[in-house]
């Protein structure tokens, strides 16, 4: 039995930093990077690289995101 993993990528210098992906996160994996700042001068989103094993491939954040910036790649691994 195979089991949904993700990996989400962001297109960083078009994020708005409006913070919707982060709300409807159900594994609350997503945050507003408040230490960097795109070409537009907001924070955007970001995934630490310890928690991108944790996204269960949903598409919710992508599918929430106003401006499309949010690619989320489904990945499947088998169950142990």
């Amino acid at each position: 039995m195979a089991i949904s993993r993700g990996r989400v990528s962001f297109k960083l210098d078009n994020c708005k930093g409006c913070g919707n992906c982060a709300v409807i996160c159900p594994k609350k994996i997503i945050f507003l990077d408040t230490e960097h700042m795109n070409s537009w001068g907001y924070f955007p989103a970001a995934i630490k690289d310890e928690d991108m094993d944790k996204c269960i491939a949903c598409s919710s954040c992508g599918l929430m995101c106003p401006d499309g910036i949010i690619t989320v790649e489904k990945l499947d691994e088998e169950k142990k």
